[in-house]
């Protein structure tokens, strides 16, 4: 059985596999680099991520809302030149998508492919 971690570590590896989520979406939709970065941007932010933690929240288990809830909690670092609360919803998202992806792989892609559903990937930037 894996240990449990730190509430920050599975943010820390939330934040890190929805960015690959994002890019392996991305690379199928341009081959251009400046594009590439531009729609990454687009979506791996902290009002991006808020949204869609409000959008997939319906069909997050209990416990996972209860993640989420206590992820908010998280103490940011006063060089966060974004708003606290935005930033800790992003952080909530990260700490569920970072907790099944090491405890749950099978939840972590049934939530990515709520996700992808869920995100217009047809972006025009």
């Amino acid at each position: 059985m894996v240990e449990e971690l730190n509430i920050k570590n599975y943010a820390h590896i939330g934040d890190s596999v929805y960015e690959v989520f994002v890019r392996e979406r991305t690379i199928f939709l341009t081959s251009n680099l400046k594009r590439l970065h531009n729609l990454t941007v687009h979506f791996v932010n902290a009002k991006f991520q808020t949204d869609l933690l409000e959008k997939i929240l319906p069909e997050l288990t209990e416990s996972e809302v209860e993640l989420a809830r206590r992820a908010r909690n998280i103490p940011t670092s006063s060089a966060r030149r974004i708003d606290r609360a935005l930033h800790s919803s992003a952080t909530s998202l990260e700490v569920v998508l970072g907790y099944n992806y090491i405890h749950n792989k099978e939840r972590y892609c049934e939530l990515c492919k709520i996700m992808d559903k869920l995100i217009d990937w047809n972006v025009n930037l």
